[in-house]
């Protein structure tokens, strides 16, 4: 039976010993991972999202999706303990919820890191077009920057060479790349911390009203929830910080150390962020129509409503690609501003980084089970990194940045993403019941309000998302399914009855074997 395909918790450390990664990580590279994977797009390119979609109450967006990332990753933090491999949630649903499930969520997570990654690509496209018209007054041609959803637009180059260079990146090896991450991430945290210096004292509490012009639900994804929906693309890197658990030092104590640590930090950035941000002059509310109708984020009819606005002197923060530095551009910051651009030109690679490393890293370990191909999960003689899926996922992220818009992409990323977290929620209280003796060196507290609120908040925001995010999931099921069946179910090392046992410890004396009956022994006496 397909749902009879488990992998046991034991064989999969079994698995993990035999071909495993170089544990090169510790608990401060781990937090600064998922702080670089999390602080990035979500607070630098989709604030503007937020506003058009909530206004102020996007305050409030960000604490409903920190707070269901805060119990999903208490949920993490218990299995990845357990479980110190790569995978995340494709292990995790393996060992407790069989094979079928655990294929359906790491080709979920495709559309997580594979497409996060590519939306914060084209993201860091806009911050580059801005930086060479700011500091050179230079328009570079529309062709070249912007994919066919634009007007002229052909290929989005800019986002191509940055994702090619990360993929080159990755390639190098995994310690040399949390190099270069922990340096973008001081710049992230020093830019933010100046953007918040410099905006909160300055707030204009009139501002805040009205506080929800778009109420909790609107349609077409507005709203507070729909704007939660939306920006829980901004949390959604601290589950990178499990993928890397393969490659850290100590893993049972620097993972939950990663996970919880990188989230807490992030949330205090993105409360002092929003508030700077709505408090500004500009303020956060709605572009409207010249009928005063809500118009939707990405959408043709807001495009032209801002180009009407920014030709007559005025540009709302919803209009804006580089809200936070338009923000202090306004405040009367001008130099401090072109610097926060910089900044996020500069540091918006670390995400891509991350996503990429969390993508490679489940293809690495499907491929390890069989369920892809094996050579994927080669690892290279001198960079000891799995250098063939890392070439082949940056060259399918390329290819989707240079031709899809960024809205879209953060949607489809948060569909996926949504699906894996309940997954690792139900995982986690499952085996609470079927392995309740299990070494836990942590556990999730009171998991039985934790693990329900994961569960309902991932289906309440995954509904909020806008139809077209919501049906790519099912549909990316369906084609994950066919692929299964051509060639994972066949493969499938569970399948063919291929388990790895855990191997002895090399630096344990072998135990004496008991002597025949009858033999003699070193003594002459017979056994």
């Amino acid at each position: 039976m397909i749902f009879g395909r488990v992998k046991s918790l034991d064989a999969i450390l079994a698995t993990a010993q035999k071909k495993s990664l170089h544990r090169s990580l510790g608990a401060l590279q781990l937090t600064l991972l998922g702080v670089g994977a999390i602080i990035g797009t979500g607070i630098f390119v989709l604030t503007s999202e937020a506003a058009q979609k909530a206004g102020p109450g996007m305050i409030v967006s960000f604490i409903i999706a920190g707070s269901v990332c805060v119990v999903a990753a208490l949920c993490y933090s218990e299995i990845a303990s357990m479980v110190p491999v790569s995978g995340s949630a494709y292990t995790y649903t393996y060992a407790v919820m069989g094979e079928l499930l655990a294929w359906m969520v790491g080709w979920a997570l495709v559309l997580e890191y594979a497409v996060a990654a590519s939306a914060v690509s084209v993201g860091w496209s806009g911050y580059f077009v801005g930086q060479v018209k700011g500091w050179f007054d230079i328009d570079l041609p529309i062709a070249l920057i912007s994919g066919p959803y634009v007007p002229g637009g052909i290929i989005n180059l800019p986002a191509v060479v940055i994702a090619l260079l990360i993929t080159w990146l990755l390639m190098l090896g995994t310690t040399e790349s949390a190099r270069v991450n922990a340096v973008l991430v001081a710049i992230k945290v020093v830019a933010l911390t100046a953007f918040i210096v410099l905006a909160l004292p300055v707030m204009r509490m009139e501002n805040f009203e009205p506080f929800a012009p778009q109420g909790w639900f609107g349609s077409g994804g507005a709203g507070i929830v729909g704007a939660a929906a939306s920006i829980f693309f901004a949390y959604v890197g601290f589950d990178a910080v499990s993928t890397a658990a393969e490659e850290t030092k100590n893993p049972q104590r620097n993972v939950p150390i990663g996970l919880i640590g990188s989230l807490a930090i992030c949330t205090v950035f993105y409360m002092l962020v929003a508030a700077g941000a709505i408090g500004s002059p500009l303020g956060s509310q709605p572009v409207t129509s010249a009928l005063g109708e809500w118009l939707t984020p990405g959408s043709a009819e807001l495009g032209a409503r801002c180009a009407t606005l920014m030709a007559a002197g005025q540009e709302p923060l919803a209009c804006s690609k580089e809200a936070l530095a338009h923000v202090l551009r306004e405040v009367g910051y001008l130099n401090i501003g072109n610097l926060i651009g910089l900044a996020a030109f500069l540091a918006l690679p670390s995400v891509i980084l991350v996503m990429l490393f969390g993508q490679t890293r489940i293809f690495f370990v499907m491929s390890r089970d069989g369920l892809l191909p094996e050579k994927l999960s080669t690892i290279h003689p001198k960079w000891k990194t799995p250098h063939i899926i890392t070439l082949i996922t940056g060259l399918a992220v390329t290819f989707t940045a240079a031709f899809l818009p960024v809205g879209k992409l953060a949607d489809i990323a948060n569909a996926g993403t949504l699906f894996a977290f309940m997954m690792v929620a139900i995982a986690v209280m499952l085996l609470r019941k079927r392995d309740p003796h299990r070494a836990r060196p942590f556990r999730t507290p009171a998991l039985w309000l934790v693990g329900p609120l994961t569960v309902i908040g991932c289906v309440s925001l995954y509904f909020a998302l806008p139809f077209d995010a919501k049906i790519v999931l099912p549909l990316w099921g369906a084609l994950g399914l066919l692929l299964y069946f051509a060639y994972g179910y066949r493969k499938s090392h569970v399948g063919r009855g291929i388990i790895d046992v855990p191997e002895a410890d090399p630096d344990v004396p072998p135990q004496p074997v008991p002597p025949m009956p009858g033999a003699p022994t070193p003594g002459g006496k017979q056994a």
